[in-house]
C-alpha cells in the first residue's frame, strides 16, 4: 500500500503525444483538486489543461509529490529526465512513478533520495509482505468491475460509481488495483505486479472489513476470457469477495485486445463464468448492471443499443461517460 502526499505536480517530460500522458490525464480528470500544475519539457506535445509550473513555483504553491504521469513502451525512464527528478527532491518533493523501472535503480535518483530524505514511490511495484487469500467472510459490502476484455472502462466505471455513491451520501471508497488508479485514490495495490499466489490476499488486504453499510468499489483488471490476464482477473474475483458485479464491455471489438485469434465472449457467457468463479468466496454474488463504452457506435445508435441490451439481460445498461451510472447504484439500494 502506497500513501501518496497531495497535491501533485504532474511531470510530463517531453512525451510526443497526448496518449503518452494518459496516466496524468486520468488523475487530472478524476482528482483535479490534487493537481496544482504540470511540468513540461521542451518538445512536449501533451497538455493536461492545467497551469504550467516550474519546480520552484510548484513548491511555493504547496505541491508535495511530483508524479511521473506518463506511459511509454517498455516503461523506461529517459536519462535526460533524471536532473528534473533530482531537482524536485532537492525542492522537497517526494517522487511517484507508475513506470516498470524502479526509481531507486537509477543511481542519481537513489542517491538524491538518501541525501534529502525524500520518498520514492514505485506504485506499480507493491511494497511489504502480502498474505495468501483465505476467503474468510468480511463485514462491509463490495462491488467489483469485471470485463469482457481488457481496457473496456473498468476503472472509469468504478470511479463513476464511487462518485455517484458520494453524491447520495453513501459510504464508499474506490479501491485501486492499477497504477493510474493508485494515483487517483492516493493508495492501492497494482495487482498485475503481485506474484500469482498472493493476488487474492492482496485484494483482501485492499478491501478489508468495514462498516456494514460501507461499499468498497474495486477497480477490475483484465478479463477471465483474455489468455494474457485471466489469472489476475480470477484473483480479483476471489479476493474481493464481491457482493455485486458490474460487467464492462466495448461492443465494436471483433477480438480480444492484442490477440486477433481470440474472439470476444458473449455477454451472458461472460457473466455466467464470472458468477461461477466469484461464488467461491461469496455465494450470494450477483450482477447489478452493465457499463458499455459506446464511443465507437454511431451517435444515433448508442441509446438504442443500450435499451436492447437492457431488455435482453434484464439489468441496467449504461454508458458511464455519456449517461452516468445512477441506475446501477439504484440497483444496490
Amino acid at each position: 500500500m502506497s500513501e501518496l502526499k497531495t497535491p501533485y505536480l504532474m511531470f510530463l517530460g517531453d512525451v510526443g503525444d497526448q496518449l503518452g500522458a494518459k496516466t496524468a490525464k486520468g488523475i487530472v480528470d478524476w482528482r483535479p483538486e490534487w493537481c496544482l500544475g504540470q511540468l513540461r519539457l521542451e518538445g512536449c506535445a501533451a497538455d493536461l489543461g492545467i497551469a504550467d509550473m516550474t519546480i520552484s513555483e510548484a513548491a511555493r504553491a504547496g505541491a508535495k509529490t511530483m508524479v511521473i504521469g506518463i506511459v511509454n513502451s517498455g516503461g523506461f525512464l529517459p536519462d535526460h529526465w533524471v536532473a528534473n527528478i533530482v531537482e524536485a527532491m532537492d525542492a522537497g518533493f517526494d517522487i511517484a512513478s507508475g513506470l516498470h523501472i524502479r526509481l531507486a535503480s537509477v543511481p542519481a535518483i537513489r542517491q538524491a533520495a538518501e541525501r534529502t530524505g525524500r520518498k520514492l514511490f514505485d506504485v506499480r511495484h507493491p511494497s511489504g509482505d502480502l498474505p495468501t487469500g483465505k476467503g474468510n467472510k468480511r463485514s462491509g459490502k463490495r462491488i467489483l468491475a469485471v470485463g469482457t476484455d481488457c481496457s473496456v472502462g473498468k476503472m472509469y466505471t468504478a470511479l463513476a460509481i464511487e462518485k455517484e455513491m458520494h453524491a447520495r451520501g453513501m459510504k464508499a471508497d474506490f479501491r485501486a488495483t492499477g497504477q493510474t488508479g493508485i494515483f487517483i485514490a492516493g493508495s492501492g495495490i497494482s495487482v498485475d505486479a503481485v506474484v500469482a499466489d498472493f493476488i487474492s490476499g492482496a485484494v483482501e488486504q485492499l478491501a478489508p472489513e468495514n462498516d456494514p453499510d460501507h461499499w468498497d468499489v474495486i477497480e477490475g483488471q483484465g478479463s477471465l476470457f483474455h489468455p494474457s490476464f485471466a489469472g489476475v482477473s480470477l484473483g480479483l474475483l476471489h479476493g474481493s469477495q464481491a457482493d455485486a458485479l458490474v460487467l464492462c464491455h466495448e461492443p465494436t471489438r471483433t477480438h480480444m485486445r492484442g490477440i486477433p485469434h481470440q474472439p470476444l465472449p458473449g455477454l451472458k457467457e461472460c457473466m455466467d463464468l464470472n458468477l461461477t468463479t466469484a461464488r467461491l468466496t461469496n455465494k450470494d454474488v450477483r450482477f447489478v448492471g452493465v457499463s458499455v463504452n459506446t464511443s465507437g457506435l454511431p451517435a444515433d445508435q448508442w441509446e438504442a443499443y443500450l435499451k436492447n441490451l437492457e431488455d435482453e439481460l434484464g439489468l441496467p445498461c449504461v454508458d458511464a461517460f455519456r449517461n452516468g451510472v445512477a441506475p446501477i447504484v439504484d440497483a444496490l439500494t
